[in-house]
């Protein structure tokens, strides 16, 4: 729900103090995305860096829910990251992959981990309408081409790119759906896959299946 002026949010001023509080509480979980995508302390401290700078630059008046958008923000630069082509170059000439590097992770840390990626995909099915949450995990989740994109939703390219700059406004500004416990859990599946493997034939599958229903 958007802030109004008879209501507003704690953030509803825009107070800057409460927004790096949220920030501060908020930076081990986002390590931890960082971290749990990229298995590399030194990366995950960069999309900590980033996200903060992308915070400051957010409307946080129509925020209600702070570190739901700051872990979609994370998760979202954690993928882009582990899915550039350097990082894939580097990957396959390593004798050691990501998940050889998360050893020192103990089960409780791993199921937070897995938490917040969870919250940050909930929040994009809540937020995002089917063919704007399409177009926007393909385009900022996984670079997908706008070309590419408009193939897949049948759309003009300038329609597709407005729809993925609605996207961004919505994100994290206001709720339309309530999302099922298994369509949570089917859509996070395919995500993952997509992240960790780079397989996105599922994800892509699942994402304009939505559009139908």
């Amino acid at each position: 729900m958007v802030a109004d002026q008879t209501a507003r949010t704690p953030y509803g001023d825009d107070n800057l103090d409460e927004a790096v509080e949220a920030f501060v509480n908020m930076r081990p979980r986002l390590m931890a995305i960082g971290y749990r995508f990229l298995a590399n302390r030194y990366e995950a401290e960069d999309v900590v860096q980033e996200t903060w700078l992308r915070w400051q630059r957010t409307d946080r008046t129509v925020v209600v829910d702070p570190p739901a958008l700051l872990a979609t923000m994370a998760t979202r630069l954690a993928i882009n990251v582990s899915q550039s082509a350097w990082r894939r170059r580097e990957a396959c000439m390593s004798p050691t992959g990501p998940e050889a590097a998360d050893t020192t992770e103990d089960p409780a840390t791993r199921t937070e981990h897995l938490e917040a990626v969870e919250q940050a995909v909930l929040v994009i099915m809540e937020s995002l309408l089917p063919r704007e949450r399409a177009a926007f995990v393909l385009r900022e989740a996984f670079g997908y081409p706008y070309c590419r994109i408009s193939e897949l939703l049948h759309l003009g390219p300038v329609n597709t790119r407005q729809l993925v700059s609605r996207a961004r406004k919505r994100l994290g500004a206001e709720r339309r759906a309530t999302v099922t416990s298994a369509a949570h859990h089917r859509f996070l599946g395919a995500f993952l896959k997509a992240a960790r493997t780079g397989d996105l034939t599922g994800l892509e599958h699942i994402l304009t299946a939505d559009l139908a229903a």
